[in-house]
């Protein structure tokens, strides 16, 4: 072998140990297993491409279940579990408050802000501050984002802004409610003229553009948070899945997709 050649392979063999290092941190499994996964449809986006690169990194095999918070909170609270559950802070320590979790597991991996959207090309309203958000609210002729009596996260926080804005009566005929993560959907198929939602769920549609967060005292930022399911038959696996969303490797898709790394 030349020395041209083993410096190449060299080269690719440290690039190879460097993609992997996360699987072998503290004892990783020999044998793939499979790692289920409990997470809000917030990070449906980010984590349907980080899955995948983690499972050509490791091996190991990658199940993930998406829903509202409010709906795997009140299934675990039921008795479900999962190797990885992943909601927004405030959820997950009180999960953890009540032995959900293995005890330290719990790690910060991704936050997301409540934003405006609007069909792309159209112009984007000003929402710089209270009174141009309330406005520009007023003024659209229709207006979709998660009904909050399913728990979403953004919706719930949306109909705190309506109340403390006092325009609820005014837009309660033009409002558009959704089940779940579809408002950028809806705006980018010209059903509704502004939408609300977090960020991660804005970015990634198609003939949806963002025009930014909420302003000052209305915005509202969801950290994401994991942990290890207390009874997981796989928490050597699931360690490395949570350290990997917390690489480097895993920040630029996170930016990408409209969060910022934790």
């Amino acid at each position: 072998m030349t020395k041209r050649s083993f410096a190449s392979r060299l080269g690719t063999a440290m690039a190879a140990v460097s993609l992997l290092s996360i699987a072998v941190v503290e004892g990783a499994v020999a044998e793939p297993v499979e790692i289920t996964v409990l997470t809000s449809v917030a990070l449906n986006s980010a984590l349907d491409e980080l899955g995948p690169q983690f499972e050509r990194t490791t091996g190991n095999k990658v199940k993930i279940g998406y829903s509202l918070i409010a709906d795997i909170k009140k299934r675990i609270v039921a008795g479900e579990t999962a190797d990885v559950i992943i909601l927004s802070r405030p959820v997950m320590d009180e999960l953890q408050k009540q032995e959900k979790f293995t005890p330290g597991s719990i790690a910060d991996v991704a936050g997301t802000g409540v934003a405006v959207a609007v069909r792309a090309g159209a112009p984007k309203p000003d929402i710089s501050s209270a009174d141009t958000l309330k406005r520009s609210l007023l003024a659209a002729k229709s207006i979709v984002y998660a009904d909050p009596a399913k728990g979403g996260a953004s919706g719930v926080h949306f109909a705190h802004v309506v109340d403390q804005l006092g325009i609820g009566e005014q837009l309660k005929s033009k409002t558009i409610l959704v089940p779940g993560a579809q408002a950028a959907e809806v705006v980018a198929k010209g059903e509704a003229e502004i939408g609300i939602g977090q960020t991660s769920e804005i970015v990634p549609v198609s003939g949806a553009q963002l025009v930014g967060p909420l302003p000052g005292e209305f915005a509202k930022v969801t950290e994401f948070t994991a942990g290890i399911g207390a009874n997981s038959n796989a928490a050597e696996a699931a360690k490395s899945f949570i350290l990997f969303l917390k690489s480097p490797a895993a920040a630029p898709v996170f930016k990408l997709k409209g969060l910022q790394p934790g």
